[in-house]
């Protein structure tokens, strides 16, 4: 084997990239900040605040908030330019054990339930696209149990296979 076409593991070594792009940037934005929630919300709170001024008013509010929070955590990740996020925050100002507390809950509950929630979510509004997607048509029939009926819709079904997915 000739020198200069042997690969050393120094030479396909690739480097963890310091910096994101700006369409990284603004993908990892709208997923975390905006989400799935104003669409599944929004009918909601109009709901329960009656008027379209007030609902204005609970955005900008919401708004307001979601700003001081984003700036928070910029002024975090500035003082501590480390991969790890929030995990790597706790376990600065706090101790090792909040870092790990918190990650674990991120991957067992935090993270589960949102991605049950979005899924939920798209099933429910797919039914739209899609009729027969709905949680009036089932795919198991209501079985009763005392008080308690098990039953499995065509839209739990589409909820269950997106988490699975995801």
């Amino acid at each position: 084997m000739d020198s200069t076409t042997a690969t050393t593991p120094a030479a396909t070594e690739q480097k963890f990239v310091r910096g994101l792009g700006l369409l990284d940037s603004t993908m990892l934005v709208a997923g975390s900040m905006i989400g799935s929630g104003i669409f599944i919300v929004s009918s909601i709170i109009a709901r329960q605040v009656g008027a379209p001024g007030w609902l204005l008013v609970v955005w900008i509010v919401t708004g307001v908030l979601t700003l001081m929070a984003a700036l928070s955590y910029g002024e975090l990740a500035a003082m501590m330019p480390k991969a790890g996020g929030q995990y790597v925050y706790l376990r600065e100002a706090f101790s090792p054990l909040w870092g790990f507390l918190y990650g674990w809950t991120l991957f067992l509950v935090i993270q589960t339930g949102t991605i049950a929630a979005v899924a939920v979510g798209f099933a429910r509004y797919m039914g739209v696209l899609v009729p027969w997607v709905s949680e009036s048509n089932y795919f198991i029939q209501p079985i009763r149990f005392g008080g308690y009926a098990l039953s499995l819709s065509t839209a739990q079904l589409v909820g269950l296979l997106l988490i699975a997915l995801l």
